[in-house]
């Protein structure tokens, strides 16, 4: 049963791949999703024996490599942190294959789109039940290469060509960390286990080598790598940039990457190697930081964002910061709590906004919609929800995570506890903000489109419309359903598969803050809301005669670009490296040094040769004459005075 959870996606994209020019598009769809509904079933059952029974499985397929010391095999680990990412990640992606159905049914390439999808699951379940660092490098770049698949799925546009590279090439760059933690866990360990590596951890917590006079602790320098390799994959700052331009790839490949994949992976590896990370002395400090940071940053750059999808991309990036820095105050509990919560009401979101933008023609920019609530009612209380769940409106299923994160940061009473829980809860104001603007902007201000988009306008097809419902009942319900099995005080959810230090061990004390802490957020996210509507209800005039004044205008410049994030990589990495690869690299080495002395340079050498050599050819008898008697008197020379002594001798 548990393999058949595992290879179940992968056979759903061997049939839509190779068998979907004969089942056509339709038929690659139908049973594509009728495989991961099984597969999604499977998740529900292993969840019931592994977490709410107590009962971890751990299946060995076959052996993989046996070299020397080094030795893993294929091997499938279930315990409560596999089982609850299974949950979230199978039953998001089952929706998403359901919607599909019905988004790109008049695409071409249908069955190709279907069998990234099923690829794009199998990957990332490899990477949930592997047992081993090398086993998750597998699902690690799995996810990897389907994510610029999908992004680029439409590859006849530029910007989708653009967004792929970027994603896949900003990855390897935590890739490249993660490959360094996984080597350096293995030269000290010797083994890439994880039931190996981590019982010898305590023991090696305190070993250190010195590089250049300093001294460093192993555990610190394998710790930090493998949060750099989270860092590229959940989209933390400095290598976020890909996650916003991937949005040019379909709807439901957003929903996909935002909600279940790709950024699932970097907590869940966190989550996994918490043992590493508890017995490192400064690299949780690390996470909390830049995860404070991103969680700020990306809610103040969605702010002034105008592309639809967009908005919503840097909501997911604000949200993987409040998750990164819940492990980084080691509440892993906490972090996966959030993540599966959030999971739900990210694609909804996507989702939906799929729909508006499936309705009105493609139009993405929010500028040019309002007046939708009339026509599209059922989207629209959809997209309410999803952005109600993720403002934290109480009772919903944000509200029930990130209020938590938030008191639990405060609960450290420590210096980046307490910068967290401040950058977090003006975070949530910004949050708030943008999650009204877009509502606003959307569905409720005065329409500012053609009227032809309005009068073509429908609301959601059947099986678009169906995908949304439990996603929206999930916005609503899972929290408040599963908030005790989680992160209750004493439960016996998490058993081994999470490893918390005693003396980091803060939940209970959160129980116990202030009533005024813990209601910051939420009156901070009650003002957020307020004040967004407000704005642009009654203060729309104001909001623009600031826009195009001098500071104002230099505010709109800065978030709008992104902090200039893009602009700094262009020109201060890429464009320097283009430049160094093409006058340099290119011209002096390739096509200098190395043509010059390899292949080019013998060509030149024997074409220059052979065109002196036939000049002796002139066409006068005599100079062929004075030739021959020239070669047969040198040879003859070469005879008697060198051979025929050396003949003599003998």
């Amino acid at each position: 049963m548990f393999f058949l959870l595992v290879f179940i996606p992968l056979l759903s994209a061997v049939i839509s791949g190779f068998a979907g020019g004969f089942i056509g598009g339709f038929g690659s769809s139908f049973f594509s999703t009728l495989l991961l509904f099984f597969s999604c079933l499977i998740s529900y059952f292993a969840f019931f024996i592994v977490a709410l029974n107590g009962q971890p499985v751990y299946l060995l397929l076959l052996p993989w490599i046996y070299s020397g010391n080094l030795e893993f095999n294929w091997g499938f680990l279930f315990d409560s942190l596999t089982v609850i990412i299974l949950v979230v990640v199978l039953s998001v992606s089952f929706l998403v294959h359901f919607y599909s159905i019905s988004y790109i049914s008049n695409d071409p390439h249908r069955s190709r789109f279907i069998s990234y999808l099923s690829l794009f699951t199998f990957f990332i379940v490899i990477l949930v039940t592997s047992d081993n660092f090398v086993q998750i490098f597998v699902g690690w770049e799995g996810v990897g290469l389907c994510s610029y698949l999908l992004i680029n799925f439409w590859f006849t546009r530029i910007q989708a060509n653009k967004a792929a590279i970027k994603a896949i090439l900003v990855n390897r760059v935590g890739d490249f960390g993660l490959l360094l933690g996984i080597l350096g866990a293995y030269a000290l360990f010797g083994s890439v286990d994880y039931a190996t590596i981590f019982s010898l951890t305590p023991l090696f917590a305190t070993k250190q080598f010195t590089f250049f006079s300093f001294s460093f602790f192993y555990i610190d320098l394998i710790s930090f790598f493998i949060f750099v390799g989270s860092v590229g994959k959940s989209a933390q700052l400095g290598l976020h940039t890909w996650l916003p331009d991937a949005i040019e790839g379909p709807t439901p490949v957003s929903a996909l990457i935002h909600a279940a994949t790709i950024v699932t992976a970097g907590v869940f590896l966190i989550a996994r190697c918490s043992p590493l990370f508890e017995f490192s002395t400064g690299t949780l400090f690390i996470i909390t930081l830049l995860g404070a940071i991103t969680a700020f940053f990306a809610a103040t750059t969605g702010l002034l964002q105008n592309d639809l999808k967009r908005v919503i991309a840097y909501s997911t990036c604000s949200q993987l910061g409040y998750i990164v820095f819940a492990c980084g105050l080691s509440s892993y509990s906490v972090g996966v709590f959030h993540l599966a919560n959030h999971a739900f009401f990210k694609a909804l979101l996507f989702l939906s906004a799929g729909s508006v933008i499936h309705a009105i023609g493609d139009e993405q920019d929010i500028r040019r919609m309002g007046g939708l609530v009339l026509l599209l009612p059922f989207t629209y209380s959809i997209i309410l929800i999803g952005s109600l769940a993720l403002i934290g409106f109480p009772f919903l299923t944000g509200f029930y995570s990130k209020d938590v994160v938030l008191e639990l940061a405060f609960s450290q009473y420590t210096l980046s506890g307490h910068f967290a829980h401040w950058l977090g809860t003006v975070a949530a104001f910004f949050t708030a903000f943008y999650s009204v603007r877009l509502l606003y902007l959307t569905f409720l201000a005065h329409p500012a489109s053609y009227r032809s988009l309005y009068l073509f306008s429908h609301d959601t097809p059947f099986f678009i419309g169906f995908s949304l419902i439990p996603l929206a009942l999930g916005s609503i319900f899972i929290g408040f359903f599963i908030k005790d099995l989680v992160i209750g005080v004493g439960s016996p959810f998490w058993g081994q598969s999470i490893f918390i230090h005693p003396s980091s061990l803060v939940l209970l004390d959160a129980e116990f803050l202030p009533s005024s802490i813990k209601n910051t957020p939420v009156l901070f996210s009650c003002l957020g809301a307020f004040s967004a509507y407000c704005f642009y209800s009654f203060f729309s005039e104001k909001l623009f005669f600031f826009k195009f004044s001098t500071y104002g205008r230099h505010c709109y410049s800065f978030f709008n670009k992104k902090w200039f994030f893009d602009k700094t990589f262009i020109n201060f990495i890429g464009s320097p490296f283009l430049r160094f690869s093409y006058f340099t690299t290119y011209q002096n080495i390739d096509r200098g040094f190395i043509e010059l002395f390899g292949p080019h340079g013998f060509t030149l050498l024997f074409y220059r040769f052979s065109f002196s050599f036939s000049k002796l050819q002139s066409g006068h008898i005599y100079h062929y004459l004075f030739s021959m008697l020239t070669f047969f008197s040198l040879c003859t020379f070469f005879f008697v005075m060198i051979l025929l002594p050396l003949f003599l001798r003998r």
